[in-house]
């Protein structure tokens, strides 16, 4: 993934200027930042959740515009209000996450089948298969978005603060199915407030403060209090229009 001169403006309020930002095959980077510092908008910007008002984004290599491999990426939406009260069991819910490797009414295919079942075993729920999502707790939801992601089995999975207000058993359940993926060569990329138990795991941490990267390096070097700054020149104007991505149903906030 590579965000060259970046922007995004929200009802005419720009929200990100001058964003640069590259995440190599294979990263484990944490995007952090204080509340309203841009954090989700940028990982919905990349997601095709927003349009880009400037800058140019490529995919794998791709420009935006001719991306259509949609299934070589995972999003993880906040958890608020993304499993939409709809009464379905668990195995239905990660079942969902095939969608962008099957045709449309097609039913589930052993491979289909397959993937549900390790993705369920990933986040530790093979045994709430048949569970209604809505009588799981919060950090158990979260997991399951997780699943549905992975089910679609990404090379690419962004999350967007998966571990706010999940106690830490559910935190540690996270970065158990994390440290799977990792190892297993996907690229990815976490926007927290906390890492907590993530920790571990962070290969390059982000920081954003008023829209704009404020750090970007080793985590250790951050939390240790370094002040190395990335300032992107923020003079690229090409206009990038909005197509539609198959994430716009997942819900989450800004």
């Amino acid at each position: 993934m590579a965000l060259a001169g970046g922007a995004v403006a929200i009802g005419g309020r720009p929200i990100l200027r001058g964003i640069d930002l590259t995440v190599p095959a294979g990263q484990f980077l944490a995007l952090l930042g204080p509340n309203g510092s841009g954090k989700s908008t940028l990982v919905r910007a990349v997601t095709g959740l927003l349009p880009l008002t400037a800058g140019r984004l490529a995919l794998f290599g791709t420009p935006y515009d001719d991306f259509a491999q949609w299934h070589r990426i995972g999003f993880v939406p906040q958890r608020s209000g993304a499993t939409g009260g709809v009464p379905a069991t668990v195995r239905e819910v990660v079942s969902s996450g095939r969608v962008t490797r099957r045709r449309l009414l097609r039913p589930l295919s052993a491979a289909d089948r397959r993937a549900v079942d390790e993705a369920l075993e990933v986040v530790g729920l093979t045994d709430r298969a048949r569970t209604g999502v809505s009588q799981l707790s919060g950090g158990q939801q979260q997991r399951v978005l997780i699943a549905r992601a992975l089910a679609g089995e990404p090379e690419l999975l962004v999350l967007d603060e998966p571990t706010a207000g999940v106690d830490l058993p559910n935190q540690q359940a996270l970065a158990a199915a994390l440290r799977v993926l990792k190892e297993r060569g996907a690229t990815i990329v976490l926007v927290a407030h906390e890492l907590g138990p993530l920790d571990p795991l962070i290969d390059r941490a982000v920081v954003m403060r008023d829209g704009r990267i404020a750090y970007d390096g080793p985590l250790r070097s951050h939390a240790d209090g370094a002040h190395g700054h990335h300032h992107p020149d923020g003079r690229r104007h090409d206009h990038v229009p909005h197509v539609g991505s198959p994430f716009d149903s997942l819900g989450g906030h800004s």
